[in-house]
């Protein structure tokens, strides 16, 4: 299960400063892929293209045979429904607690009944450990247990890709290691595809199926994971295998 994302063309600039130039590439369905680069190579740009929250200057982005730049607000909206974000955070609303930040994409995107939501609500926060937590506010979770809300949030709807905005960031090599083994459970339950944006080779490393390694506004080089960490391209041989010799400097 899971639906291919391809992007061709993709381009994109902000105050004519270009951060993405003609850029294709095809994320294939039902796997975990891996989008990998330098901080400030504009993968969040990226992020926010694929899910429609920006438009691209040009280019395509094909979701189950529609193109999102192509859509009006209406049916953009509904096309959103198929993705599910993990964001850095968890992005969750302080003032909800645990269970009903995880209930409100139900609440407000479809018609279910309260006894639906809460079946639905109470699974998904089994899945990622949080069952206890259910009246917990955001402030009484540890960064790691915040992650886990939001990829519960990120679940309820049953989507179809899921996305993940370094969802690396900010926890410790133990508890990163612990999200990449929860991220692979949850896709061996739930299937779909997974897009995990990240610079942790650890994590590539760990979850990665398929990865594709961004750099200065393009694709440097895309394949399935063992490919890509036995690749002779000096870049990314220097990035995966975090050498200090190669093309990428400080600057």
């Amino acid at each position: 299960m899971g639906i291919e994302v391809r992007v061709e063309g993709l381009t994109k600039s902000f105050g004519g400063q270009p951060v993405w130039a003609d850029v294709s590439l095809t994320l294939p369905a039902g796997e975990i892929s891996v989008l990998l680069g330098p901080s400030g190579t504009g993968k969040s740009v990226f992020l926010k293209t694929l899910v429609g929250l920006l438009r691209p200057d040009r280019g395509s982005i094909w979701i189950d045979d529609e193109d999102l730049p192509a859509l009006g607000e209406r049916r953009l909206y509904e096309v959103r429904k198929l993705f599910g974000v993990l964001f850095q955070d968890g992005a969750l609303f302080g003032s909800m607690n645990v269970y009903d930040n995880v209930a409100f994409p139900l609440r407000q995107h479809t018609d279910a009944s309260e006894g639906q939501i809460a079946q639905k609500v109470t699974e998904r926060l089994s899945d990622v450990g949080l069952g206890d937590a259910v009246d917990d506010l955001p402030s009484q979770l540890s960064g790691g247990m915040r992650k886990r809300a939001g990829f519960a949030r990120a679940l309820v709807m049953e989507p179809d890709i899921v996305i993940f905005d370094e969802p690396d960031s900010g926890l410790d090599p133990v508890r990163t290691a612990l999200l990449c083994d929860l991220i692979q459970e949850m896709h061996s339950i739930h299937s779909g595809t997974y897009v995990v944006v990240t610079h942790n080779i650890a994590s590539a490393r760990q979850i990665g199926e398929y990865i594709a390694l961004l750099w200065r506004g393009r694709i440097v080089e895309a394949g399935d994971a063992e490919r890509m960490f036995s690749s002779d391209n000096p870049f990314v041989h220097q990035f995966l295998s975090g050498s200090a010799e190669g093309p990428l400097t400080m600057d």
